[in-house]
C-alpha cells in the first residue's frame, strides 16, 4: 500500500474510537465548515460556530438541552431556540449530524465531502464514530429497486461496545 493510499485509508476510518490528534481533527472541521459556509454563501454565526465546536470537544453526541446549558453559561442565551436553530443549520448544511437512537447530536467528521454516514454508538459509554454507509448498494437497494420504491434517505445506525468499553469488560 502507499503512503497516498493509507492516507485515504486513514481519512475514510471511523473516526471516534481510534487514537487521533484531536486538536488537529479539531482544527480542521472548523476549517471545512468556513470554507463550506464561504463557499455557499452562508453564514457561520458566533452561536452556530460554538455549537460546532462544542459538538467537536468529544467524540459524543450531545443532547440540545445540553449544548443550550453550555450556551447560556457563557452568555450567548437561554432560550431553546438558539440551540436548536444552530443545531438545525448545521445539520441542514451537513456539518452536525443527528443521532436518533440518543435523540442527540455530533460534528459530523467529513464535512467536506457529501456522503451517507453510519453510526457505531457504544452502548455503555455513548461514544460515537462516524464511517460511511452506501445503502443503495447493499441489501436495502436492493430490496428498494425490487419493489420499485427510492430511498431518499437513510439513518444507520448500529450499536455495541467501543474498543475502551470492550478493554475494561475484559480488564
Amino acid at each position: 500500500m502507499t503512503r497516498a493510499t493509507k492516507a485515504g485509508a486513514a481519512a475514510k476510518s471511523p473516526l471516534g474510537f481510534c487514537l487521533h490528534d484531536h486538536d488537529a481533527c479539531v482544527r480542521d472541521a472548523l476549517v471545512a465548515a468556513e470554507t463550506r459556509c464561504a463557499a455557499g454563501g452562508l453564514r457561520l454565526t458566533p452561536v452556530r460556530r460554538r455549537v460546532l465546536e462544542l459538538l467537536l470537544q468529544e467524540h459524543r453526541a450531545l443532547g440540545a438541552y445540553a449544548i443550550l446549558d453550555r450556551l447560556r453559561e457563557e452568555g450567548f442565551g437561554s432560550q431553546p431556540p438558539v440551540a436548536y436553530r444552530a443545531l438545525d443549520f448545521l445539520v441542514a448544511n451537513g456539518l452536525a449530524h443527528k443521532i436518533e437512537r440518543l435523540n442527540a447530536f455530533i460534528a459530523c467528521v467529513h464535512p467536506d465531502e457529501g456522503h451517507t454516514p453510519a453510526f457505531m454508538i457504544c452502548r455503555l459509554c455513548d461514544a460515537v464514530a462516524e464511517t460511511y454507509s452506501s445503502p443503495a448498494r447493499g441489501a436495502l437497494g436492493d430490496a428498494a429497486r425490487a419493489s420499485g420504491f427510492r430511498i431518499e434517505r437513510t439513518v444507520v445506525e448500529a450499536e455495541g461496545l467501543c474498543p475502551t468499553c470492550i478493554t475494561e469488560a475484559e480488564g
